[in-house]
Formats: C-alpha cells, structure tokens, sequence
C-alpha cells in the first residue's frame, strides 16, 4: 500500500511538474536576428533588443532588455534571443568593427554599419524610434535587419 501511495505521489509530482514547464515554453518565444551585407569580418556584431516606448534612439545602450555580440562569419552574423514573452521589440545593431562596445562617429556620423528593425535607411526624416522599430512577437520569428554605412 505505502509502495503505491509513493508510485501515485510521484505520478503526481511529475505530471504537475510538466505541465508547468510545458505551459511556460507555450508562453515564451525565440526571436531569431540576422544582418548580411557587412562591409568587412573585422569585429563582433552587437545586438541590442529593446521592448519600451523611448528606449530607442539608445546612443550610450542604457535602454536595453538583452545585448548580445556574435562573430562574423563570410559578412554576416546572427543571434537568437530566446525565452520572450509574446509583446513589441525592436532591434538596434551595430558592427563593432574595433570591439569597444559603442558608436563611433566622425563628425555627426556613425563611422560603423548601424541597423534597426523595420528600416532600409536612415536620415534627418527618417530618425529612429522605437515606435517605428518595433513589431509584435506572438510567436518564434526570424528578421533580417539591414546595415547601414554613413
């Protein structure tokens, strides 16, 4: 009797368990980013992921949910940020072509490939924004996002 009340108990305990995890994975995404198109292998690629109103532009990243870097391989570079839960993100990356975790700029310009979510270019009519950088993530995605050199 006590062999099988423990056998039930530890039934239980596992079922209960499962069906935590499972019902937290149903809930939780992956968001895979991809940049092609970089002018040279030298440095990391940093990927910023950003999910508040204002958070983007984030010249210094201080807004920032994940920051993650990754090599490049034959001019691009991916990364996957996993375990999201469904809501809006933007991403903003930068081609750290000499690895000091920043912008560079010349005069008012990045002088390294910078990216955001949703945008082929950037300009004076065309700044940045997490409004404009954003998309809703309810499910495991993938995105390219476009470098830009100014």
């Amino acid at each position: 009797m006590r062999s099988m009340f423990s056998t039930l108990l530890i039934s239980l305990v596992t079922m209960l368990i499962t069906s935590f995890s499972d019902h937290r994975q149903e809930n939780t995404y992956s968001l895979t980013v991809e940049v092609k198109g970089l002018r040279n292998s030298e440095g990391v690629v940093q990927f910023a992921l950003y999910n508040k109103n204002g958070s983007i532009p984030d010249e210094h990243f201080k807004k920032y949910l994940r920051l993650l870097k990754t090599e490049i391989k034959n001019g691009s570079a991916s990364i996957i940020f996993g375990n999201l839960p469904a809501g809006r993100y933007a991403v903003n990356i930068v081609h750290d072509e000499n690895r000091n975790g920043k912008i560079d700029k010349g005069l008012l310009k990045p002088k390294e490939g910078i990216g955001f979510s949703n945008y082929v270019s950037i300009g004076l009519g065309n700044k940045p924004s997490f409004e404009k950088a954003s998309f809703e993530l309810d499910a495991d995605k993938s995105i390219a996002v476009k470098i830009i050199y100014m």
